[in-house]
C-alpha cells in the first residue's frame, strides 16, 4: 500500500489539478510559514495614490499666509482665526425685531403697548376718523353741557340767598347763617354728585360706542356711524345698565370713601368695551373687566389717571377764554365776595364745555378701549387673532 501524503516531495501530492483550481492564499496571522520561493518574489506595483494602511498620510500643503491655530480644548469654543469658514453654514436665521409686533394694519400696533403707544393710538384714531369720533363726542358734550346748565341754573336761587346772608354780616342770626350755609353746601354737594354721575354715565356709553369704532379701526377697516351703530344696537340696553351701575357705584364710592370708589372705578373700567366687543351679558362684562385688570391694577390706574389729567388740562385751556368774562372767573380775584353768574355767563361756559368735550370725551373713551385691547394682547394673545383677522402676514410664523 503506497503512502501518497507522507513525503514532502511526493509525486502528485502538491500538484493541483485543473479541476481543483488555484490554491487560496493563507489568511494573515494563520501561523502558516511562508514558502522560500515567496521571499524572493517581487511585489506587484500598487495603484497610483495607494498607501499602506499603517502608513501615516502626509498633511496637505497649506495655502499661502495660513497660520496654525492653537489646539482646541475639549468643551471649549473653537478659536476664531478671522478667516471665513465656508464649510459651516448657518441653518437658522432668527427673525428680525419688528417695532409693530405682528404688524400695524390700523391705528395701533399688534403687540403689547406702552403708555405712549396707547395715547398715540387714541390720537391717531381721532385723526383718521375725525368726523365720526368728533361727531359722537359733540353729541355727548352737548348733552353733558345741557344737563350741567340745568343743574347750575337750579342752584342760582340758593346762591342768591347765601350771597344776601353774607352781605348782612353781623346782622344775620346764627340760625340764618347755619341754614344758608348747610342749604347751599348741601345743594352744591347734590349737584356735584349729580354732575359726576351724569358725566361718568355718558362717558361709559361713549366708551361702548368707541369700542365698536376701535374694533374696526384697529384692523384698518372702514368704519362709519351706521356700522358702529349696528354693532352697539343689539347691546344698547345692557350697555346702559353697565354704564349706570358703574357710574353710580364708582361715584358714590369716591364721594363717601375714596378707596372703594377707586377700586370700583379701576376694576370695572373695561366693562363697557368687554360688553360690546365680546358680546357678553351684563354680568360677564363686569367679570371680564375684573379678570383683565387683575394683576395689572396699578398700570391700568396710572393710564386712566393720565388720560383724565390730560382731559382736565385740555378742557381748562379751551374753557379759559369762555370763563374770563363770567362771574366764575372773577370769583378768583374777589374770594370774599359771592358772585352769582348770570344766565349768559352759564351759556358762555356751556359753549366752552361743548367745544372742549367734543375732543376730550372721545379721547378718554378711546384710551379706555385701547387699554382693554392691550390687556387682552398681553394676557390672551389677542394680537395674533387681530393679525389673522386683518390678513397681515407676520414677520415670523406663529
Amino acid at each position: 500500500m503506497t503512502d501518497t501524503g507522507g513525503a514532502p516531495g511526493g509525486e502528485g501530492a502538491d500538484t493541483p489539478t485543473p479541476s481543483q483550481g488555484v490554491p487560496s492564499a493563507s489568511a494573515p496571522g494563520s501561523g502558516e510559514p511562508k514558502r522560500p520561493e515567496d521571499h524572493g518574489a517581487s511585489p506587484a506595483t500598487p495603484p497610483r495614490g495607494w498607501q499602506a494602511p499603517d502608513a501615516q498620510a502626509a498633511p496637505p500643503t497649506p495655502p499661502p499666509g495660513w497660520q496654525h491655530a492653537p489646539a482646541h480644548q475639549p468643551g471649549a469654543l473653537p478659536p476664531f482665526t478671522g478667516q471665513q469658514q465656508p464649510q459651516y453654514q448657518q441653518q437658522y436665521q432668527p427673525p428680525r425685531w419688528n417695532p409693530h409686533g405682528l404688524g400695524k394694519p390700523g391705528v395701533i400696533a399688534l403687540r403689547p403697548l406702552n403708555i405712549g403707544d396707547i395715547l398715540d393710538g387714541a390720537i391717531t384714531a381721532i385723526r383718521r376718523h375725525a368726523l365720526l369720533v368728533l361727531g359722537i363726542g359733540a353729541v355727548v358734550a352737548v348733552i353733558t353741557a345741557a344737563l350741567t346748565f340745568v343743574l347750575q341754573k337750579y342752584l342760582l336761587t340758593d346762591l342768591k340767598g347765601f350771597a344776601t346772608t353774607v352781605e348782612l354780616g353781623p346782622a344775620a342770626t346764627d340760625e340764618e347763617l347755619r341754614n344758608a350755609l348747610f342749604g347751599t353746601f348741601g345743594d352744591l354737594f347734590v349737584v356735584l354728585i349729580s354732575s359726576t354721575l351724569l358725566s361718568t354715565f355718558l362717558l361709559t356709553v361713549t366708551t361702548g360706542l368707541m369700542a365698536a369704532v376701535m374694533g374696526r379701526a384697529a384692523l384698518g377697516r372702514e368704519v362709519t356711524f351706521g356700522i358702529a351703530w349696528r354693532e352697539v344696537q343689539p347691546r344698547l340696553l345692557p350697555l346702559l345698565g353697565v354704564a349706570f351701575v358703574y357710574a353710580l357705584l364708582s361715584t358714590i364710592g369716591v364721594m363717601l370713601c375714596i378707596i372703594p370708589g377707586v377700586l370700583a372705578w379701576v376694576f370695572w373700567a373695561l366693562a363697557a368695551p368687554a360688553l360690546v366687543l365680546e358680546r357678553g351679558t351684563f354680568r360677564e362684562a363686569f367679570a371680564r373687566s375684573v379678570k383683565l385688570v387683575g394683576g395689572a391694577f396699578w398700570r391700568v390706574l396710572g393710564v386712566l389717571l393720565l388720560a383724565r389729567i390730560i382731559e382736565s388740562f385740555f378742557e381748562n385751556i379751551i374753557q379759559l377764554p369762555f370763563t374770563v368774562g363770567t362771574g366764575v372767573f372773577s370769583q378768583m380775584f374777589t374770594p370774599g365776595k359771592v358772585t352769582v353768574p348770570s344766565t349768559g355767563d352759564l351759556l358762555l361756559a356751556a359753549a366752552g364745555q361743548i367745544i372742549a368735550g367734543t375732543v376730550a370725551i372721545p379721547f378718554v373713551a378711546l384710551v379706555t378701549v385701547i387699554v382693554y385691547l392691550d390687556q387682552r394682547m398681553r394676557r390672551e394673545g389677542m394680537d395674533i387673532e387681530l393679525a389673522r383677522a386683518a390678513g397681515v402676514q407676520p414677520p415670523q410664523a406663529w
